[in-house]
Order: C-alpha cells, then sequence, then structure tokens
C-alpha cells in the first residue's frame, strides 16, 4: 500500500510538470517527447529511490524526526490486513486487461481480414499516393504492428479532393511515425500496476500529444488549419457510430475540443504565466528528486503481521 501511495504521487507530481511544460512549448514544437520521457521516468525513480534514497518507517521514539505518530502507526498496521486482498485484485485487472488487448487487436484483426476479402484485392489500393485498406465503418486509423496499414471507411472516398486528402495524410503521417507501437508499448506498464493512475493519465496525455504533433504535421504540409479544424468535425459526426480506434483522425475520446482550440485558437501565455509555470516545474521536479521512498521498518512489520492475524498493539 505504501508503495502503491508513493508510485502514484511521484507519477501525479509528473504529470503536472508535464503540462506545464507543454504550455511553455510553441504551439508547433513536438510534445510526445516530452511525455515518451515522463512515463520511464515515473517507473524508475521509484525503484531506483527504494534501494537508494529511502526512508524507513519505524516506531521509534516520538523525538525521532523520521518517526509516525501512534494513531497513524495504528491506522497503517490495520491496513496491511488487506494487502493480500489488494493483490488478488491487482492480477486480476491485470489478466482482464490482458485479455481486453488480445480480444481487441484479435477483433480488429478480424475486421481488416474481412475488409481485404470483399475488396478482393492482393494489393492494398493506393489513394492519394497512399496504400489503403477500404472497410465499412471501421477507422479512418492506423492499425498493425509488423506491418502498419491505413483504415479508410468507404464513405472517406466520397470526400471532396482537398478534405480527403487531409484524411489519407493525417493516417499516413501516424504510419510514418510508428505511433502505434509507441502507444502500445507506452501502455504495456498498466499491464503490471493497473492500480498506477498517475500511469492512465500519463498515457492519455501521450494520446494526445500524438494527435496534436500529428495535426502540426499535416497543416505545415498541407495548410490552412480552419479548414481542417472544420474537416475534425465533419469526420466526427460522420464516424459517431463507428468503433474508436488509436491513432486515429479523431485521436482518443475527448480530444476533439483541445485538438481544434490548438489549431484554431491557441491560447498565448500570459506575462504570469511565463513566469510562474517554469517555476511551478522546477518546484515539482525538485520534489521528486528530493522525495524519498517510504519503507516500512521492523517494527512497522511486526505490527502488520500483528493486525493480520487480529492482534493490536492497544
Amino acid at each position: 500500500m505504501l508503495c502503491i501511495l508513493y508510485v502514484n504521487a511521484v507519477g501525479a507530481l509528473l504529470a503536472i510538470a508535464g503540462i506545464s511544460i507543454e504550455r511553455l512549448l510553441p504551439t508547433t514544437a513536438p510534445r510526445r517527447w516530452l511525455w515518451c520521457l515522463i512515463i520511464p521516468a515515473s517507473m524508475f525513480v521509484p525503484g531506483f529511490y527504494r534501494m537508494h534514497h529511502n526512508w524507513i518507517v519505524t516506531d521509534g521514539a516520538a523525538s525521532s524526526d523520521f518517526s509516525i505518530a501512534a494513531d497513524f502507526r495504528n491506522w497503517w498496521a490495520h491496513t496491511g490486513s488487506i494487502d493480500s486482498t489488494i493483490n488478488r485484485v491487482w492480477w486480476s485487472v491485470s489478466l482482464v486487461l490482458l485479455i481486453w488487448g488480445v480480444a481487441n487487436a484479435l477483433r480488429v484483426a478480424y475486421l481488416v481480414a474481412i475488409s481485404r476479402r470483399r475488396a478482393d484485392a492482393r494489393k492494398a489500393p493506393v489513394v492519394d499516393g497512399v496504400p489503403i485498406i477500404v472497410t465499412d465503418q471501421l477507422g479512418p486509423a492506423t492499425v498493425g504492428l509488423m506491418r502498419s496499414r491505413v483504415l479508410v471507411p468507404r464513405w472517406v472516398l466520397a470526400l471532396p479532393g482537398v478534405q480527403r486528402r487531409y484524411v489519407l495524410r493525417h493516417e499516413e503521417e501516424h504510419r510514418r511515425a510508428h505511433d502505434v507501437h509507441l502507444l502500445l508499448f507506452a501502455s504495456l506498464p498498466l499491464l503490471l500496476m493497473p492500480w498506477n493512475l498517475a500511469m492512465w493519465w500519463h498515457l492519455r496525455r501521450l494520446s494526445l500529444a500524438v494527435e496534436l504533433d500529428c495535426d502540426n504535421r499535416v497543416v505545415n504540409a498541407l495548410g490552412d488549419a480552419p479548414a481542417y479544424g472544420e474537416l475534425l468535425l465533419t469526420v466526427a459526426t460522420a464516424a459517431s457510430r463507428a468503433p474508436r480506434l488509436q491513432p486515429a483522425f479523431l485521436g482518443g475520446s475527448g480530444s476533439l475540443e483541445r485538438r481544434l482550440r490548438a489549431l484554431v485558437s491557441p491560447a498565448p501565455l500570459r506575462r504570469a504565466q511565463k513566469f510562474l509555470l517554469p517555476v511551478l516545474t522546477v518546484a515539482l521536479l525538485f520534489i521528486v528528486v528530493w522525495m524519498p521512498h517510504p519503507i516500512l521498518g521492523p517494527n512497522c512489520k511486526t505490527s502488520h503481521q500483528l493486525a493480520s492475524t487480529g492482534i493490536t498493539g492497544r
């Protein structure tokens, strides 16, 4: 329990620092690499600090700077009795996530295979210079690990030429940047630590950063950000009933408004923000570096064992 709380605290502090750094970056600057640093850092710091920068929580005398109050010790001893329950829930959730991920991958592979058979073509058609797989409803999205493929529903091909090129270029940028692989490997830690709420937050911010970076590359290549933003709304309306995949033209759930704001009307930093955000970032990173990993000492471990058998210190 103590380790779980510490890992989440470190991850939350790093997430807030990452959002502050994002606000300081220019609108067109890549953002994915920031979260590609934060995610492994939130895993490495707790593991390293557990061995090399820890705070041993003991039942020491009250005069000790590192002792804890008696009431808190007793409360903490009682929480030890639910450790076994936490472990069972932990592994159960990890197993469910693994099964869900494999089942979803198999489902997408099946739908892609069906679409290719219906097309009755050995080679994927090329539209606007992009090899695609035409589907009934699935997409627009990029899928596949060994060989990434661009999925395009039939209604996208009926769009006006300029709009169609925006959609296809967006998915082609995802494919070139290997965003499928990036999001997959970034999400793997959740199988080991599903209780890490901060990691879920990191992954959500990474997904948003991937889409923002892709939007910027498309606009830089084809121009006209307002027209691109209007197309996002058009596609969102047309694809509202289709399964949502990532990475995809519409991105993750809830990201559309932020992407439109970044494209059409990015909010400039105020003078106070230009000063406060760097200060906040440095302060948060200092806390992460300074904060030791708490470890139960021998006496507290004994209290844990007594609590698990129903014996208290009172």
